[in-house]
């Protein structure tokens, strides 16, 4: 970790600058893609955001730390989301938050069936999931959004992160999580508009399929994204939390705390993660730190 953060870490670009290694390209990359048997392996660039956030040989341990930093603060807004609606009933309602061990990616057909927007039918009775297609189809090309019919499995596969709905207010909320590198300066700017980019069309279109069935309904998009090394925008992170209903001003910080802390502690994992499978057999090393690890994030 202090290595990392005084810039003294021993990835290739950082030991070629130190004239130790004659090259900057991806070690793990070079040594899995030979295991493999596979002809090229990508030209990158062995540099610690490489390493934390995009390194291929890397995925799946990146995958279960992104879900366990998640779980647990998904389940902290659920658990202290103490607002309460017009009938005196909790506001918010997290259906993704089931423990801070686990979580459900709710797809495009269950969160229409929430709304009353469509209603999901037994195996057999395609008729209303082939509506639903038309009906995607048909606003992609209400807006001229490029589209075509390979396109739509994709669409409805999408899942976000979480769910936060509103039902006095009609409101669904679309939650993403992002652990990103963060040593330029607008890296969360450029982060939240890739995750607001990502999921604009699903919201475009439950937007314009709520208009057109007059169901009231709105949907919106909340991101919460904190720095590898760290890094976060406070003012922006404790706002977010209190429009989900985190009233109190020491829960929020405490939850900030704690959002903070993690990203920094999965850091060192993913390290260890990488010389590990740089000094072992690739795949058995990922795959048994991979469980060694994933039942402690």
């Amino acid at each position: 970790m202090l290595q990392r953060l005084s810039y003294q870490f021993p990835c290739a670009l950082q030991l070629k600058q130190l004239g130790i290694l004659n090259d900057v390209k991806c070690r793990l990359c070079k040594k899995y893609y030979k295991e493999k048997n596979i002809r090229d392996p990508p030209d990158t660039v062995e540099s610690v955001g490489h390493i934390q956030c995009y390194c291929p040989v890397l995925q799946l341990p990146r995958i279960a730390i992104h879900h366990g930093i998640w779980r647990e603060l998904l389940f902290s807004i659920r658990k202290s989301s103490t607002e309460l609606n017009d009938a005196s009933e909790p506001r918010w309602h997290f259906p993704s938050a089931l423990s801070p061990e686990a979580h459900a990616e709710c797809g495009l057909y269950q969160i229409l069936e929430y709304m009353g927007l469509h209603e999901i039918l037994p195996p057999g009775a395609g008729q209303n999931r082939a509506k639903l297609r038309k009906n995607i189809e048909e606003y992609h090309t209400a807006y001229a959004i490029d589209f075509d019919d390979t396109d739509i499995d994709t669409f409805i596969a999408r899942r976000p992160d979480g769910l936060a709905f509103d039902n006095e207010k009609k409101l669904c909320v679309f939650l993403k999580y992002t652990r990103a590198m963060d040593t330029n300066e607008d890296w969360a700017e450029k982060k939240e508009q890739e995750k607001n980019d990502g999921y604009s069309s699903h919201l475009g279109f439950i937007n314009h399929l709520s208009h057109w069935e007059k169901s009231g309904w709105k949907a919106s998009q909340t991101n919460f994204t904190t720095g590898v090394q760290g890094s976060l925008h406070t003012n922006q992170f404790l706002t977010r939390l209190e429009s989900l209903g985190v009233k109190n001003k020491n829960t929020r910080e405490a939850i900030r705390n704690r959002t903070v802390q993690k990203p920094l502690s999965m850091t060192d994992m993913i390290i260890k993660f990488f010389f590990n499978a740089l000094n072992f057999k690739t795949d058995w090393t990922l795959q048994n730190i991979h469980k060694q690890e994933h039942g402690k994030i």
